[in-house]
C-alpha cells in the first residue's frame, strides 16, 4: 500500500468526492483542501481560501498535512464549475487566481506533479451566445479554443499558466479538458431525457463518469515524464442512444470534415490522447437499459 500523499483541491465537490474516494481506496494518504467540508468525510479536510497564496502554501505544507510522507502530487479541481452562475469578474478572479496559487505552491514546496481541471468548455461551443459547429470531428486537443464566455476563458488562461510553471519549475502538469461529469446518482434522471437529444447538443453529447475521471487523475500522478500538455477526458461513447452519424446529420450538418469514421455511438470528442499517454481504459458506460 502506498504511503505517498496526494492533495486534492475541491475534494468536497461533485467530482472531487469520487476522486478522493478512488485515491483513498488505492492506498494514498489524501488531503482535501477546500473552502467547505464534504458531506461525507473520506479523508482529512483543510479549510482554505485558494485565492490566497499564503493559505495555499500553508495548507499544502507538511506542517499542515500532519506528516512527512512524500508528495505524489496535487489534483486541482476547486473552481466555480460553470458559466453564468456568478459575476464574470468573480469567475475570472477565482478560477484563474486559484490555479496560479496552486501551481506556485507546488513550485515552492517541491511538488513535482499536478493535474488541473480544464474543460471541453474551452472550445467555446458550450456557452457561446449563438451555437456554432466545430471545425472538424472528432474534436481533439488541436482543435481551436474559441471561448466567448469567461468560464471558458479561465480554462484557456489556466492552461497557459500551467505551461509557464512547467517551464520555470519543471512541474509535470496535465490540463484535463473534462467533459460533462456524470456521477452514478445522475444516470436515472438523464435517462428520462433520452428522447430529447437537443438537450446535450452544446456538449456534443459527451460525458465522463466520475469514477473514470478519478482513475485518469490517479494515472496522471503515477506516471513520469509526461511534461505539460492538455488531455481530453471523455468517454468512448456518447450520452445519446442515437447513432453518432445520425447526431451529426441532424444537429451538425455543416461539419464536413471527419478525421476518421465514427461508427455506432462513438464519441464526437476524442480521448485517444488520454489512452495513449496514460493507458487509461473506460470502465463505466452510459446505461440505457
Amino acid at each position: 500500500m502506498s504511503t505517498q500523499r496526494i492533495i486534492v483541491t475541491g475534494g468536497s465537490g461533485k467530482a472531487g468526492h469520487w476522486i478522493v474516494k478512488h485515491l483513498v481506496e488505492s492506498g494514498y494518504d489524501v488531503i482535501n483542501v477546500d473552502n467547505r467540508r464534504p458531506a461525507v468525510a473520506l479523508c482529512r479536510t483543510i479549510i482554505a481560501d485558494l485565492t490566497q497564496l499564503g493559505q495555499v502554501v500553508s495548507a499544502f505544507s507538511p506542517h499542515a498535512t500532519g506528516n512527512r510522507a512524500p508528495y505524489a502530487g496535487v489534483i486541482h479541481m476547486a473552481a466555480i464549475p460553470r458559466a453564468h452562475e456568478h459575476p464574470n469578474d468573480e469567475i475570472f478572479r477565482l478560477n484563474s487566481q486559484s490555479t496560479y496559487n496552486v501551481l506556485e505552491a507546488c513550485g515552492l514546496l517541491g511538488i513535482k506533479k499536478a493535474v488541473i481541471a480544464s474543460s471541453e468548455s474551452s472550445y467555446g461551443i458550450c456557452f457561446a451566445d449563438k451555437f456554432f459547429e466545430p471545425r472538424y470531428l472528432p474534436i481533439d486537443e488541436a482543435h481551436p479554443q474559441l471561448p466567448e464566455d469567461t468560464y471558458g476563458l479561465t480554462k484557456v488562461v489556466n492552461e497557459v499558466t500551467a505551461a509557464m510553471f512547467h517551464r520555470r519549475d519543471g512541474t509535470q502538469i496535465l490540463s484535463f479538458r473534462i467533459g460533462n461529469v456524470v456521477c452514478p446518482e445522475d444516470y436515472a434522471g438523464l435517462k428520462t431525457r433520452l428522447d430529447h437529444p437537443e438537450d446535450r447538443q452544446r456538449i456534443l453529447w459527451s460525458y465522463i463518469d466520475s469514477r473514470d475521471l478519478a482513475s485518469a487523475c490517479r494515472l496522471a500522478i503515477e506516471q513520469d515524464g509526461l511534461g505539460c500538455e492538455p488531455v481530453i477526458v471523455a468517454a468512448d461513447d456518447t450520452s445519446s442512444n442515437l447513432p453518432t452519424a445520425e447526431l451529426i446529420k441532424r444537429y451538425l450538418p455543416g461539419v464536413k470534415t471527419l478525421k476518421h469514421p465514427l461508427p455506432g455511438r462513438q464519441s464526437l470528442i476524442s480521448n485517444a490522447r488520454l489512452k495513449s499517454l496514460l493507458g487509461w481504459k473506460q470502465q463505466h458506460f452510459y446505461p440505457f437499459d
